[in-house]
């Protein structure tokens, strides 16, 4: 079983800025008067993990009618993002797949520490074309010969894909199907090549799954670490109380709303 163990400095931060949670609600009510006191605004720019695009744009829509402060979002796997902020892009906020990266930039001195906050637990499903004329519901089911390419994230990078290489190894059909994958840059790139059939199947969040083209079936989260995501502010940026308050927004009512629709749950919180 590959989860983190609970003492892990992983869990330990994840734990305790869920603890500080209850601190971003008050902070709620700072959207509309960050972004009203500045003549036609100028966007903040969210780098953002390709597991939340569907996610955030339907939050950053939102924002901007409440508050009429836009956004421009930027997605792409969460290292690669990390990676860009490392060397300098004008990025204000990031929203990250993996805790992980968010703690390697807090560590280099490039977010506020102050405004690191969960935003939820990712999952990720085993998703089928519909074309494909197979009942596909267990990870042991892509050896089948039927099967000849794969789609998941590039572990290397992507959180979801190193998600989907963990449940791979966990359940013994890594080896009989690494030369089956083909490797989005991100998550969202595998979930594409699913819905054009040029693979048959693949491994993506849950949280982008539900599109026509494809079934899909939840994976057994105890096979892959937890997809601890979080978010965060960058240090550079040039709007830090926009950022905040698109962030509080976020883990806000209504922006807690739309995330759990889409399958991100805290700890505690039920699914929608």
């Amino acid at each position: 079983m590959l989860r983190l163990k609970s003492g892990s400095r992983i869990h330990q931060i994840f734990t305790l800025i869920w603890v500080v949670m209850a601190l971003w609600g008050a902070a709620a009510c700072t959207e509309r008067s960050a972004a009203s006191s500045v003549q036609n605004p100028s966007p903040i720019i969210v780098a953002a993990a390709a597991d939340l695009q569907f996610a955030f744009t339907e939050i950053a829509e939102l924002f901007e009618q409440r508050t009429g402060q836009p956004v421009t979002l930027v997605f792409g796997s969460s290292g690669q993002l990390a990676q860009q902020i490392e060397n300098g892009a004008p990025f204000d906020l990031f929203a990250s797949a993996n805790i992980t990266f968010i703690e390697q930039l807090l560590d280099k001195g490039l977010i506020l520490p102050d405004t690191v906050a969960p935003y939820g637990e990712g999952r990720i499903v085993l998703a089928v074309n519909r074309n494909v004329n197979l009942e596909l519901t267990d990870l042991q089911d892509l050896e089948t010969p039927l099967i000849q390419r794969i789609a998941i994230a590039n572990p290397e990078h992507a959180p979801y894909g190193l998600a989907a290489k963990e449940a791979l190894l966990a359940t013994g059909v890594w080896e009989n199907v690494e030369p089956k994958l083909v490797y989005g840059e991100n998550v969202r790139q595998a979930l594409q090549f699913v819905q054009t059939g040029d693979a048959q199947a693949g491994i993506v969040a849950l949280s982008i799954a539900n599109v026509p083209e494809i079934r899909w079936t939840l994976i057994d989260a105890n096979l892959h670490n937890p997809l601890l995501q979080a978010l965060a502010v960058v240090k550079s940026t040039s709007q830090p109380e926009v950022a905040r308050a698109f962030a509080a927004f976020v883990n806000g009512e209504e922006g807690r709303a739309i995330m759990r629709r889409y399958g991100f749950v805290m700890p505690g919180e039920m699914p929608d």
